[in-house]
Protein backbone atom coordinates (compact mmCIF):
# COMPACT_ATOMS: atom_id res chain seq x y z
CA UNK A 1 0.00 0.00 0.00
CA UNK A 2 3.48 2.13 -0.30
CA UNK A 3 2.31 4.01 -3.34
CA UNK A 4 -1.42 3.51 -3.58
CA UNK A 5 -2.36 7.01 -3.35
CA UNK A 6 -0.28 7.54 -6.58
CA UNK A 7 -2.49 4.68 -8.45
CA UNK A 8 -5.39 4.00 -6.52
CA UNK A 9 -7.44 7.04 -8.32
CA UNK A 10 -7.06 5.62 -11.39
CA UNK A 11 -8.66 2.48 -10.89
CA UNK A 12 -11.87 1.63 -12.14
CA UNK A 13 -14.71 -0.48 -10.03
CA UNK A 14 -13.38 -3.50 -12.33
CA UNK A 15 -9.99 -3.01 -11.57
CA UNK A 16 -10.78 -2.75 -7.60
CA UNK A 17 -13.21 -5.79 -8.26
CA UNK A 18 -10.30 -7.81 -9.73
CA UNK A 19 -8.35 -6.92 -6.31
CA UNK A 20 -10.55 -7.50 -3.92
CA UNK A 21 -10.64 -10.88 -6.03
CA UNK A 22 -7.52 -11.37 -5.33
CA UNK A 23 -6.92 -10.75 -1.66
CA UNK A 24 -9.85 -13.01 -1.25
CA UNK A 25 -8.33 -15.70 -3.10
CA UNK A 26 -4.99 -14.89 -0.87
CA UNK A 27 -7.11 -15.05 1.83
CA UNK A 28 -8.47 -18.68 1.06
CA UNK A 29 -5.00 -19.38 0.22
CA UNK A 30 -4.20 -18.50 3.75
CA UNK A 31 -1.22 -16.07 2.22
CA UNK A 32 -3.08 -13.53 4.28
CA UNK A 33 -5.30 -12.76 7.67
CA UNK A 34 -9.13 -13.48 7.25
CA UNK A 35 -9.19 -9.75 9.08
CA UNK A 36 -7.81 -8.00 5.90
CA UNK A 37 -10.07 -4.93 4.73
CA UNK A 38 -11.61 -5.01 1.11
CA UNK A 39 -9.22 -2.95 -1.17
CA UNK A 40 -11.39 0.38 -1.12
CA UNK A 41 -10.74 0.98 2.59
CA UNK A 42 -7.18 0.12 1.87
CA UNK A 43 -7.30 2.83 -0.34
CA UNK A 44 -8.74 5.04 1.85
CA UNK A 45 -6.67 4.65 4.61
CA UNK A 46 -3.34 4.79 2.90
CA UNK A 47 -4.53 7.86 1.51
CA UNK A 48 -5.92 9.52 5.00
CA UNK A 49 -2.41 8.58 6.45
CA UNK A 50 -0.16 10.49 3.73
CA UNK A 51 -2.65 13.80 3.50
CA UNK A 52 -2.30 13.89 7.28
CA UNK A 53 1.42 13.53 7.22
CA UNK A 54 1.36 16.52 4.42
CA UNK A 55 -0.86 18.62 6.46
CA UNK A 56 1.06 18.24 9.54
CA UNK A 57 4.77 18.06 8.49
CA UNK A 58 5.73 22.12 7.38
CA UNK A 59 8.62 20.89 4.90
CA UNK A 60 6.55 17.61 3.45
CA UNK A 61 8.08 17.66 -0.23
CA UNK A 62 4.19 18.23 -1.61
CA UNK A 63 3.15 21.13 0.83
CA UNK A 64 4.16 23.66 -1.92
CA UNK A 65 1.50 21.94 -4.07
CA UNK A 66 -1.43 22.86 -0.96
CA UNK A 67 -1.88 26.72 -1.52
CA UNK A 68 -3.11 28.43 1.72
CA UNK A 69 -6.43 29.50 2.29
CA UNK A 70 -7.28 32.76 1.69
CA UNK A 71 -8.91 34.65 4.94
CA UNK A 72 -12.63 34.96 4.87
CA UNK A 73 -14.20 37.42 7.64
CA UNK A 74 -17.26 35.47 7.67
CA UNK A 75 -17.80 32.82 10.63
CA UNK A 76 -18.23 29.44 8.36
CA UNK A 77 -18.38 25.79 10.02
CA UNK A 78 -15.04 24.14 10.75
CA UNK A 79 -13.40 22.33 7.11
CA UNK A 80 -11.28 19.09 7.60
CA UNK A 81 -8.12 21.06 6.28
CA UNK A 82 -7.43 24.73 5.60
CA UNK A 83 -5.89 24.46 2.25
CA UNK A 84 -7.37 26.24 -0.86
CA UNK A 85 -9.37 24.04 -3.35
CA UNK A 86 -7.51 23.21 -6.78
CA UNK A 87 -9.96 23.53 -9.65
CA UNK A 88 -11.23 20.40 -11.43
CA UNK A 89 -11.25 20.98 -14.86
CA UNK A 90 -10.89 17.61 -16.36
CA UNK A 91 -11.70 13.98 -15.52
CA UNK A 92 -7.94 13.82 -15.31
CA UNK A 93 -7.27 15.86 -12.30
CA UNK A 94 -10.29 14.50 -10.76
CA UNK A 95 -8.19 11.62 -10.76
CA UNK A 96 -5.21 13.14 -9.02
CA UNK A 97 -4.31 12.43 -5.26
CA UNK A 98 -4.04 16.00 -4.09
CA UNK A 99 -7.41 16.67 -6.28
CA UNK A 100 -9.16 14.03 -4.54
CA UNK A 101 -7.77 14.76 -0.84
CA UNK A 102 -8.67 18.22 -1.14
CA UNK A 103 -12.07 17.79 -1.97
CA UNK A 104 -13.28 14.76 0.08
CA UNK A 105 -15.45 15.34 2.86
CA UNK A 106 -15.53 18.87 1.79
CA UNK A 107 -19.57 18.76 2.58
Amino acid sequence: MYCAPAWAGFTSAADRAKLNAFLRRGQRLGYCSQEVPAITDLFDSADDALFDSILKNSDHVMQPYLPERTQSHYNLRAKAHSKELITKTTQLTDNDYLVRMLYKNIY
